[in-house]
Order: structure tokens, then C-alpha cells, then sequence
């Protein structure tokens, strides 16, 4: 399926207990964050590096995108079993979320899409 991930967006934090996401950037970039042993790891997601991250069951995640422009994604889906509502229901972080190194990593994205154009 095709995501979007709107310019300006801050996730709460989603679980799929029965599905696995697999996701690709085919335009912008965001930073996917996965909360992982009680702290979050940033992953920066790009369509200048184009790589597949897969996301398993039960791993808490979301997206911050304060990129300038709206970044599109593929998510290849992969079920284990019917869906559950709470799945799709989000959570609040736990903890803060570390802007100064989102924002450091955007800009270091941004930076490497210039040297790449």
C-alpha cells in the first residue's frame, strides 16, 4: 500500500500485534522511530538512500516528518492472522522524543540529497 507521511507530522506510537510492515521511501524522507528496550531508535528513511526496513509484531513505532515536503512510502504489508482495532489505535510515547537529534538527522538527509542532485 502507498503512505503518506504529511510534512509537519509527529506520531503517537502504533503496535501491530499481527502484521509485519515493510517499509520503502520512493519520495522525501522522514525519520521512523521504533521504541526498543525502553529507548526509541531514529531511523531517517530517505528516497536518496533508498533501503527496505522492516518493522516485526509488537514493535512500538511511528513517524516525524518536519522535512519541508511530504514524504511517500511504500509499506508492504505482510499478515499474520485478521487484524485487531487496537493495532491501528495510537499510544502515547512514553518518554520524549529527542528533537535535537531528529533534527540533526533531517538536515544531515537534506545535506547528502545535495551532494546527490
Amino acid at each position: 500500500m502507498l503512505v503518506q507521511v504529511p510534512r509537519g507530522t509527529i506520531d503517537e506510537l502504533f503496535v501491530h500485534h499481527f502484521q509485519t510492515d515493510q517499509l520503502l521511501v520512493v519520495r522525501g524522507s522522514f525519520i521512523l522511530v521504533a521504541l526498543h528496550n525502553r529507548r526509541y531508535d531514529y531511523i531517517p528513511l530517505s528516497e536518496h538512500n533508498p533501503q527496505v526496513i522492516t518493522i516485526p509484531p509488537g514493535v512500538p513505532h511511528g513517524a516525524i516528518n518536519l522535512s519541508s515536503e511530504d514524504c511517500l512510502l511504500v509499506n508492504a504489508v505482510l499478515r499474520h492472522g485478521e487484524s485487531h482495532p487496537l493495532d491501528y489505535r495510537p499510544m502515547k510515547p512514553p518518554f520524549p522524543y529527542d528533537f535535537n537529534k531528529i533534527h540533526t538527522m533531517l538536515e544531515t538527509i537534506e545535506k547528502k540529497a545535495t551532494v546527490v542532485s
